[in-house]
């Protein structure tokens, strides 16, 4: 394994160089993922000035707002973590609104969210046209191995022993989902690129997780 410590303007810098070389004038869907604790909706969010300074119009959705009704999420109960790694996320919603759309020959037509998490209630947002060449930039925790399809996955990788030190006690119950993530899904192999993100202010790309 190859590990390459790097700054966060620079890992900015290089995914972006990367994103905008991709495919001109065709849709790139990208999926951001990786732990609350590793802040993957940060990086989505740092990536959509320099993709837009290079010429690449920025589409960003958050696979928060394409969560399962709390009726589902919370059948076996509010902290279950074979529930939070297999019901929240409606994965046939980002199929069907958000990345099916940016197939090739696809309408083009995405649905920014789908579901309010604080409301649970549909949040009734209209669908906007995305232009050809523009980028999807799609963050979300547990999203690898779902067969979503996406032109490049970025994996924010958090040790086992920094997860259970940076989870809030509260959110404790969570980890045996992040355990069978990295069993089922095995993200730092199927990843395109993979960052460790122990300390998210010293990331380091893994360049070959052997």
């Amino acid at each position: 394994m190859r590990v390459r410590p790097i700054s966060p303007g620079l890992l900015v810098e290089e995914l972006s160089e990367r994103l905008a070389s991709m495919s001109p004038g065709e849709w790139v869907r990208v999926a951001v993922d990786g732990a609350e604790v590793a802040a993957p909706g940060e990086l989505a969010d740092a990536l959509v000035g320099p993709l837009r300074a290079r010429g690449r119009e920025v589409v960003r959705v958050a696979a928060r707002d394409f969560l399962r009704p709390a009726s589902l999420r919370y059948e076996f109960g509010r902290r279950d973590a074979d529930a939070f790694y297999d019901d929240r996320l409606d994965v046939g919603g980002l199929l069907r609104e958000v990345l099916v759309p940016l197939d090739p020959g696809g309408t083009g037509k995405v649905l920014p969210s789908l579901w309010d998490e604080a409301s649970d209630r549909a949040t009734r947002a209209r669908y906007v046209d995305v232009p050809p060449g523009a980028v999807l930039l799609l963050d979300g925790t547990l999203m690898l191995g779902r067969w979503l399809p996406f032109e490049l996955t970025v994996h924010l990788h958090v040790s086992a022993a920094a997860l259970a030190r940076r989870t809030p006690a509260e959110d404790a119950w969570t980890l045996p989902a992040y355990e069978r993530y990295e069993a089922e899904a095995d993200p730092r192999r199927t990843a395109d690129v993979v960052v460790k993100m122990d300390d998210p202010r010293h990331p380091a790309v893994i360049d070959d997780p052997g």
